[in-house]
């Protein structure tokens, strides 16, 4: 930043006078600042639009899978021996369940405690913990995804400890996991899955550390195995499974304990579900609706432009607030793309839908309407119709919305809404970018960039004209200071002679 000193020889105020005659330059530059933040606002606003339009293709997209209103509910009638979910794949009714018994991996623990693994000076090798030495070696086989997989270990009993022989099993990758509690002083041994395929055999332990050390009561060459959960299912008995959550019918179930008698399962339409996924769908249907009616509709003042950066100088921030609220008022007021849009986005969820048998042929039909046109679309719900016309025919229903068809007119109101919202949000994209991309090449991004390109070229010769201004004041303060020396000179001269005299 160039300091100037000015104003020493005339007594002016140079910075004060060149300040006044830019003001007048400037008001064509700040025209265009104007021009720029109001293009800025209306992308706000028009992304702000394709916000709320996303969040409806969204719920819409919800509505396009029959699997929406194909959600279904399980109750048990005891839940501590098993409890139930249905998948849309379930037929309502109701089933009877036997648990016979459970699927269990395999336990192996230490049948007494261990020695203390700590001592004075920290963790025990297993020399000193079980009292050997030399090396100890074992061979352990479990089972990965139903195949045997075996692996030899082999440890120095002078620098391994039990925590060694615990992340060596662990890394193996055989199906079997181990554990110590140094609070009770016992090595665990157990599977990694449960069922009959779960299994753990001892190959070798050539020292007996397994069976004798770790007290595990495990015998060289014995398998020992898991067991499958087992249950009558309606008719069919002695059903087996290698966990204890599966799948039956459609009915995932998930199995808690043995039953000595038959348990319940009640499968119904899950209506709540639907209910919900419509009520997400209305919301987000009036956001969109809503905030594109009241652009389309808010008063635009026109006396109210940007402030510029001098003007805001001279405000308080709350009526600089009170000002830009009017100034972006209504900037997308009887926009004609918003119009469009509005326009398809509500003709496409409102239209009937052709070519569908039965009383739910629109959005009517089943309990959503519209209110006054002073609402702009504004979308009602009547919980109570839509839950009856879901009780007397879910699959009618379901079709309003998910039908498919070649024409637009024949297409589910959520199928063609979608499609619709699509292209609609792509047009606005188009106007005024996403705010993702490092470039926007939008309509409105490109203009912005033309009107920055021309604030830099009037910034510029503002720039010169200001300088050309200090040096023209330059030159008169030097003028002014040879005159003043002149001035001086001759005085003093004058003053000379007459003393003379």
């Amino acid at each position: 930043m160039v300091t100037r000193i000015t104003g020493l020889a005339s007594g002016i105020d140079i910075d004060q006078w060149v300040s006044d005659l830019m003001k007048a330059e400037r008001t064509r530059v700040d025209t265009w600042y104007q021009k720029r933040q109001v293009l800025e606002w209306q992308r706000e606003d028009y992304r702000n639009i394709n916000t709320k339009l996303l969040a409806l293709r969204n719920a819409t997209f919800d509505l396009k899978l029959q699997g929406s209103f194909q959600s279904k509910t399980a109750t048990s009638s005891d839940t501590s021996v098993l409890t139930a979910s249905a998948g849309t794949s379930a037929v309502a009714g109701t089933y009877t369940v036997k648990v016979n018994s459970l699927a269990s991996g395999v336990y192996k623990s230490s049948t007494e405690s261990l020695a203390d693994e700590q001592g004075t000076s920290g963790t025990k090798t297993l020399a000193e913990q079980f009292g050997l030495s030399g090396t100890v070696t074992f061979t352990l086989e479990g089972t990965v995804n139903g195949e045997a997989v075996s692996k030899y270990f082999s440890f120095d009993t002078s620098t391994a400890n039990i925590y060694t022989v615990v992340s060596e099993i662990n890394k193996a990758n055989i199906g079997i996991k181990a554990s110590y509690d140094s609070t009770l002083n016992r090595f665990f041994l157990v599977t990694g899955s449960t069922g009959s395929q779960a299994k753990i055999t001892v190959k070798a332990d050539d020292q007996g550390f397994l069976r004798d050390k770790l007290k595990l009561g495990v015998e060289l060459n014995t398998t020992y195995q898991g067991t499958n959960a087992s249950i009558d299912f309606n008719d069919l008995t002695g059903l087996e499974f290698s966990t204890n959550q599966f799948t039956v019918a459609g009915i995932t179930f998930n199995l808690k304990s043995t039953s000595a008698s038959t348990v319940t399962v009640s499968v119904g339409n899950d209506t709540e579900a639907v209910v919900e996924k419509i009520k997400a769908w209305v919301n987000a249907y009036n956001d969109a609706v809503g905030l594109m009616f009241t652009e389309l509709n808010e008063e635009r003042y026109r006396d109210y432009q940007p402030l510029t950066d001098d003007q805001k100088k001279e405000m308080k921030e709350s009526d600089i607030e009170k000002w830009e609220a009017k100034a972006r008022s209504g900037l997308l007021r009887g926009d004609s793309l918003l119009y469009g849009v509005y326009s398809r986005v509500r003709s496409a969820a409102m239209a009937r839908v052709e070519g569908l048998s039965g009383s739910y042929t629109s959005l009517s039909a089943v309990g959503i309407t519209t209110g006054s046109y002073r609402e702009g679309g504004k979308l009602y719900l009547d919980e109570s119709k839509l839950r009856q016309a879901l009780a007397q025919d879910t699959e009618g229903v379901m079709n309003l919305f998910t039908k498919t068809s070649e024409t637009s007119s024949g297409q589910g109101l959520a199928v063609r809404l979608y499609d619709e919202l699509t292209k609609s949000m792509k047009l606005i994209t188009d106007k005024a970018g996403s705010g993702t991309g490092y470039y926007d090449s939008s309509t409105i991004g490109r203009e912005i960039s033309r009107i920055n390109t021309t604030i830099d070229k009037l910034e510029d010769r503002l720039k010169d004209m200001e300088d050309r201004y200090y040096r023209q004041f330059e030159a008169m303060e030097q003028a002014i200071q040879r005159m003043n020396q002149q001035s001086m000179w001759l005085a003093m001269q004058f003053g000379g002679s007459s003393q003379q005299q």
